[in-house]
């Protein structure tokens, strides 16, 4: 059983509401995720911003039953069935969504609010909820803001890049500042090894960084992983990071997963990914927050 979208959840929820009983909202969601037999993992399926899956989805058709004028809100968390929703069980709908809700005057206003343009009826996007919608269209524009990284940094020469990886290493906090804990090698005679991090400000414990500008459908070997380790066990390290704009082998993998030192390999997309979160190479465009009701706020005695 896959999790049903928000749309295929508005007449069973209504159904379950039919009884004219007031409703517990948590207690919705466990009858109809019985009632559509999910299993524990599809339960627990988080969408991006770690709210579980399948109660979102409830939540979004329980809304817009709402603003349909199907259901009320009598107290905070709890549904209850209204007259207008009763009269719509009475007509024993197929299915009730978006294009039905349109019959409903205070709906159709209510979709007025939150849309720039008219909706194809039946589009794959309506099989979202809105905040679905916003994270796919985010991550949509995160993936392009990844490939143009890659291509950009295949642009650059290999010096740069050494420098960035090494930069974006010190961002995500191993070392202090630059100048004393992070240093680009690259250079005839480096023996291996293109960058160095002292993990702590005494110098301590040392990265030892391999960076590899790659075309991005290339593959990184194991041979080449080997002959790292090797560069490494000359330094008396137990700490690697190689950082390529290609991808590695499953048995590149496989050989860094089984070994005593720490060797850890980051892939073009990774490190694009990485590049973004800490702010390397990119600047913040626009920002959105999105917010929900608190609800311990309105739960307390004024």
């Amino acid at each position: 059983m896959t999790i049903p979208d928000f749309q295929s959840i508005m007449l069973p929820l209504l159904r379950l509401a039919g009884d004219g009983e007031v409703h517990n909202f948590h207690n919705v969601v466990e009858k109809l995720a019985d009632k559509f037999g999910l299993s524990e993992e599809e339960i627990s399926s988080l969408i991006p911003s770690g709210n579980p899956r399948f109660e979102n989805r409830v939540g979004w058709a329980k809304t817009y039953l709402k603003m349909a004028g199907l259901i009320t809100y009598p107290k905070r968390s709890h549904l209850q069935i209204t007259h207008r929703g009763k009269e719509v069980l009475e007509e024993k709908p197929q299915t009730i969504d978006i294009e039905y809700l349109k019959r409903f005057p205070e709906f159709v206003e209510f979709r007025k609010g939150n849309q720039t343009e008219e909706e194809p009826s039946g589009g794959s996007g309506e099989d979202l909820t809105p905040e679905e919608a916003l994270e796919n269209a985010y991550q949509q524009i995160r993936d392009d803001l990844a490939d143009e990284l890659l291509e950009t940094i295949l642009g650059s020469d290999s010096v740069f890049f050494e420098k960035l990886v090494v930069d974006l290493l010190v961002a995500m906090g191993y070392g202090g500042t630059h100048r004393d804990t992070a240093r680009a090698v690259g250079k005839s005679g480096d023996e291996g090894i293109d960058g160095i991090i002292d993990e702590d400000r005494l110098g301590l414990e040392t990265i030892y960084v391999q960076a590899k500008r790659w075309q991005r459908e290339s593959k990184i070997g194991s041979p080449l992983i080997r002959d790292f380790v090797g560069a490494l066990t000359g330094k008396n390290a137990r700490k690697g990071v190689f950082i390529t704009t290609a991808d590695f082998t499953d048995d590149a993998r496989h050989f860094a997963s089984g070994l005593a030192i720490k060797v850890v390999l980051i892939n073009g997309e990774r490190l694009a990914n990485l590049l973004i979160d800490y702010g390397i190479g990119v600047i913040t465009r626009i920002n959105y927050q999105i917010k929900d009701l608190d609800s311990d706020y309105f739960g307390q005695e004024h």
